[in-house]
């Protein structure tokens, strides 16, 4: 029913986690989540996609596979700890750019 969580990282913020982490003193070790940890539901990110790019298309609802876990979270307490870092783009944000990308090639 799309009720499962995940937490969606723009790949900026990923990269900028990953110099950062490449950046530490030598010996530093991990490891350190880099991710984000606002959650949303798959239906609100496929709501949010439909709703941004004028779609009509329809959401399916399908049994969740057995093996898909129904709650994902990073926690980045280390990274903003030890590498001073946090995601600066949220969902909506990144969504977005990511769409404005895609309209350029269609």
């Amino acid at each position: 029913d799309g009720q499962q969580t995940r937490s969606f990282c723009y790949v900026d913020d990923l990269i900028e986690g990953f110099i950062r982490m490449m950046d530490t003193e030598r010996g530093f070790t991990g490891p350190i989540n880099i991710g984000n940890p606002n959650e949303f539901t798959v239906r609100e990110l496929a709501e949010k996609v439909i709703h941004l790019t004028n779609s009509t298309s329809k959401i399916i609802e399908a049994p969740l596979p057995q093996d898909d876990p129904k709650q994902r979270q990073p926690d980045i307490s280390k990274a903003k700890r030890d590498l001073g870092w946090e995601p600066a783009i949220q969902l909506e944000q990144g969504l977005v750019t990511t769409i404005d990308y895609f309209r350029k090639f269609i």
